[in-house]
């Protein structure tokens, strides 16, 4: 089969389409037939080198990703062949074939394009934990999110305003201000031209954030601080700028401010879990209120240019990879 092979690492000239063996699904596992590839910055932070604990070299990139199943292996009864599926948080995912834990696929509708199966795992599912889990958000709450137009950003602007929240997004340029707006950001911050703390305060009458979701991290944890309300809460679950500087736990006191931590797999414990947010996702796709905004969709030979354009924020949704022809 065709892959993505990275044999050390780097920048995204490190991402090579190879010829690799095919592999059969052990106890518990399903050999899928991919369709789509979900690409997502922890792909690049892998292929930095910079993610712990890190892949083991040479290896495939890729943790999200639909398609058909095409074989099982022993003690698999949940999915069978030719059934449509999505998943996130398995790994070798940036090929045509791929063998994953059956327990973390999900039964996608008949109704949904490859395209759209692809794009919801990673991000809606965080999504969802990211704004249930560390504050019930009251109608009214002042929400703070983050690279607002990113396909992360999108997802959470428009379930913050569905929980009845008041939502402020961060953005780097008008063009993405406009796309958050259009997802129901009530306030965007041009943080390229504007201090966001300054801005936050303003437009709150100095009360702050209720809630600040930052997947920016280094550039932005700091001015978190300083923007969240009293007895607010932060959850930082990503660092696309790099890690946030080393702070004293006692900053935290003055507001009496939470400061939390999100991983997606911690969140995702057993396979009720995972179904309860995944259906949770689809049906606000289903009912309408939440949209997918897919970027763009590029062959799996050009990995790297998905990469490229990734990381240097140059883009407005989700990026894809297709394997279909």
């Amino acid at each position: 089969m065709k892959a993505i092979k990275v044999h050390q690492f780097g920048g995204p000239e490190v991402l090579n389409l190879e010829d690799c063996p095919i592999k059969s699904p052990g106890f518990g596992q399903a050999k899928i037939k991919m369709k789509c590839v979900g690409v997502n910055f922890v792909d690049i932070y892998i292929r930095r080198g910079a993610y712990s604990p890190s892949a083991e070299l040479p290896y495939i990139p890729g943790k999200e990703g639909a398609g058909i199943v095409e074989s099982v292996g022993q003690g698999v009864t949940h999915v069978k062949p030719g059934d449509k599926v999505a998943f996130t948080g398995q790994s070798s995912v940036y090929a045509e074939e791929c063998v994953v834990e059956a327990d973390s696929l999900i039964p996608v509708p008949q109704s949904f394009s490859f395209e759209q199966a692809a794009a919801f795992p990673l991000q809606g599912m965080t999504a969802h934990y990211l704004l249930h889990e560390f504050r019930q958000i009251k109608p009214g709450d002042v929400v703070l999110i983050h690279a607002a137009a990113g396909g992360m950003g999108l997802l959470l602007v428009q379930w913050a305003r569905k929980l009845g929240a008041r939502v402020i997004g961060t953005v780097s340029s008008l063009e993405k201000a406009q796309a958050a707006k259009a997802a129901g950001a009530e306030d965007l911050i041009i943080y390229t031209e504007q201090d966001f703390v300054a801005e936050v305060m303003r437009l709150t009458g100095k009360h702050g954030a209720d809630l600040i979701i930052d997947g920016v991290g280094k550039t932005t944890f700091k001015g978190d601080l300083e923007a969240c309300a009293l007895r607010g809460n932060i959850v930082v679950y990503g660092s696309a700028s790099g890690p946030p500087e080393p702070f004293s736990p006692t900053a935290l006191m003055p507001r009496a401010l939470t400061l939390s931590g999100g991983s997606l797999q911690n969140f995702l414990l057993n396979r009720k879990e995972l179904l309860r947010r995944a259906e949770a996702v689809i049906a606000g796709i289903h009912e309408g209120w939440l949209k997918l905004r897919i970027d763009r969709v590029l062959p799996l030979a050009q990995a790297a240019e998905a990469h490229n354009l990734l990381e240097n924020r140059q883009t407005i949704g989700k990026v894809l990879l297709t394997l279909e022809k």
